[in-house]
């Protein structure tokens, strides 16, 4: 990561920690009344091969025992009413801000993978994760609604795995490797835009 993009990184961060303080906290409390503890969902994802980080959101399902892996239709109904709505306008990945200033993630960049998948496909990892894990990236914004598509019709999680592993690791790898080809601020820029964009469309249209 060059220094500009960490100074961008790091300032709209922090911008948007004070503009959300108010707002988050209260969103917080609600989720406390609505869907008790706990409030946040941490897993481990991977910065780079060998490098794993602890990441940050809002919890969307009921808590399992187990949970393991990609979410797929095997999922579906563990997603909590309140959980749909915070996934369809991203309000879920606010407490990844924190991952930003800590510098485990990006803005803009591939989503962070998990570690099996990291060590299934040691090489491809190896090439995708000299980019800082992103938010947001080419890869969410022209992938994610087919691969939502795809794994929504998965009934077991050993199906959701398969299907993610044959049918998504290296289309969404295609797509993080040309955003590292020209990534720089402007074009982080372009692609935070149309994601913000992207969410206003789909709450206008009710999706």
């Amino acid at each position: 990561m060059t220094l500009q993009k960490r100074l961008f990184d790091l300032t709209l961060a922090l911008l948007l920690s004070a503009l959300l303080a108010v707002p988050f906290a209260l969103l917080v409390v609600v989720l406390l009344v609505r869907e008790g503890r706990p409030v946040f969902y941490v897993a481990e994802r991977m910065k780079a091969p060998g490098v794993p980080f602890r990441l940050w959101k809002l919890r969307t399902m009921t808590v399992a025992r187990q949970d393991s892996g990609v979410s797929g239709g095997d999922k579906a109904t563990r997603i909590t009413a309140t959980g749909r709505f915070l996934r369809a306008a991203r309000l879920d990945e606010i407490p990844q801000l924190w991952n930003v200033i800590r510098g485990d993630m990006s803005f803009v960049g591939p989503r962070p993978p998990l570690r099996l998948y990291v060590e299934r496909f040691p090489a491809l990892y190896a090439e995708v994760l000299q980019s800082r894990p992103g938010i947001t990236g080419l890869a969410t914004l022209h992938f994610h609604r087919h691969e939502e598509y795809l794994l929504s019709r998965c009934k077991t999680p050993e199906e959701t795995d398969a299907v993610y592993a044959r049918r998504c690791v290296r289309r969404k790898a295609a797509l993080d490797l040309i955003y590292q080809r020209n990534q720089g601020v402007c074009f982080d820029l372009t692609l935070l835009w149309h994601t913000g964009s992207g969410v206003l469309l789909r709450k206008m249209l009710g999706k």
